[in-house]
């Protein structure tokens, strides 16, 4: 398989906020390398997901579309991390080529679907007892459930605000799974720490 540039692209983004939130997490007490292994997983996942679903939804409307990784920013984060922040904004699918309003809202809403799609698939595997599954479910479902969340905030710029520009109501919606599935990332660690009491 030939290696491409936007496959090298999304490398050193997926590489670079890996080593930005294994920094972050590191500072709970967890190895380095455990640390970036797990945020590999979690926060990796879902950027590639992100961003592949923008992608792909973008091409599916005849477009050209390719991400294109943000070089400052990917230092940014590093260094941020290193002072127990981050600050993170890795690249974008840069889409050529008219969009139209329902378009653009699909393309924009792909990205926190993907994120609350890959949040789902780390829930159950926090009902796993081994330390280190859990870690990474938890860490998974956390920041895809807040990436999501985030993503929809109805600025311009944000995912959210092209979709609301839309659908209102498909925005409603979206936004309520996102919420719904925070609350679990908070609730679901306390029913656990009960039942194991």
């Amino acid at each position: 398989m030939k290696i491409t540039r936007e496959m090298k692209e999304l490398a050193k983004a997926w590489i670079a906020i890996s080593i930005a939130f294994g920094v972050l997490i590191n500072l709970e007490g967890r190895s380095l390398g455990t640390s970036i292994m797990i945020a590999a997983i979690t926060v990796g996942l879902g950027f590639l997901a992100h961003e592949l679903a923008h992608r792909h939804y973008a091409r599916k409307f005849g477009k050209h579309a390719e991400f294109k990784a943000n070089n400052t920013m990917l230092i940014i984060a590093i260094v941020s991390s290193l002072f127990g922040f981050i600050f993170a904004a890795p690249g974008a699918v840069i889409i050529s080529g008219f969009v139209n309003r329902k378009e653009g809202g699909i393309i924009a809403a792909s990205g926190p679907m993907a994120n609350l799609a890959v949040a789902l698939v780390f829930l159950p595997l926090m009902f796993i007892t081994i330390p280190v599954v859990q870690a990474i479910a938890y860490y998974g479902l956390m920041i895809n459930a807040l990436l999501a969340l985030f993503n929809l905030i109805p600025f311009p710029g944000f995912d959210g605000n092209r979709v609301m520009e839309w659908s209102k109501a498909r925005y409603a919606l979206l936004v309520a799974i996102a919420i719904i599935i925070n609350l679990a990332h908070f609730i679901l660690p306390n029913i656990m720490a009960s039942i194991n009491v």
